[in-house]
């Protein structure tokens, strides 16, 4: 049985437990749609909100959700560069392999942005926007996605800055528009064009590198797996 030491310096373990994430991503979007569709009695795009408003033509909503991601990522570099600390968990893993990159990216872009919106602001916002007032609900709401994050970027506060940041301002987009399309469109090209940065990252960088350390997250995964062996 290898030691959990190993296991998280082994490039193929780092690879199979980014892909794992999709399989749970399946699963949870089979909740989702259990919820909002209480089992198939109403459709589930339209009730959960995935549209543009009213008002808004889709090339309209197209530029708007293009141009405030961008906006919000050069926000982001901007304070990473200036207050960015030590490598995050997520780098660890990323920088494990190129098949790691690669299934990060994936993810990053096909499923992560769909599964989190439908999630916090398809399902949670309305429901807590209801009980508890727009304004609350957008706090709470945001810092639920935010927090979600922190043990991932937890020895480097400038990321969980900018996260913090994007929370708010989906959150915002979905309180002020009342769909949720806007804040997926949004969400999808952040992610999008880092996934792309992350992808072209090694053809630019010649440093030398050295194969990086343990991502202590694995850790209680690794110890879980041994004890049940």
């Amino acid at each position: 049985m290898p030691s959990a030491e190993e296991l998280t310096t082994d490039k193929t373990f780092l690879f199979l437990s980014i892909l794992g994430v999709i399989p749970a991503h399946i699963l949870t979007f089979g909740i989702v749609w259990l919820v909002v569709t209480e089992g198939r009695r109403y459709p589930f795009w339209k009730t959960v909100g995935f549209e543009w408003p009213p008002s808004w033509k889709p090339w309209k909503g197209i530029a708007f959700s293009v141009l405030l991601a961008v906006v919000l990522l050069g926000i982001g570099a901007l304070v990473t560069n200036l207050y960015g600390g030590s490598k995050t968990q997520l780098d660890l893993l990323i920088e494990s392999s190129y098949q790691a990159r690669l299934a990060t990216a994936f993810l990053a872009v096909a499923t992560a942005p769909l599964i989190e919106e439908l999630i916090y602001r398809g399902v949670l916002y309305p429901a807590l926007e209801r009980t508890i007032g727009m304004g609350f609900a957008i706090a709470v709401v945001s810092l639920m996605f935010a927090g979600v994050h922190v043990l991932q970027y937890s020895n480097n506060l400038a990321v969980i800055a900018v996260i913090t940041l994007l929370s708010i301002s989906l959150t915002m987009v979905r309180a002020f528009t009342g769909k949720l399309l806007p804040c997926f469109v949004i969400h999808l090209v952040f992610n999008g064009l880092q996934s792309a940065f992350l992808l072209l990252e090694p053809l630019f960088d010649k440093t030398d590198k050295t194969t990086p350390t343990t991502a202590p997250a694995l850790n209680l995964i690794v110890q879980a797996l041994h004890y049940l062996n």
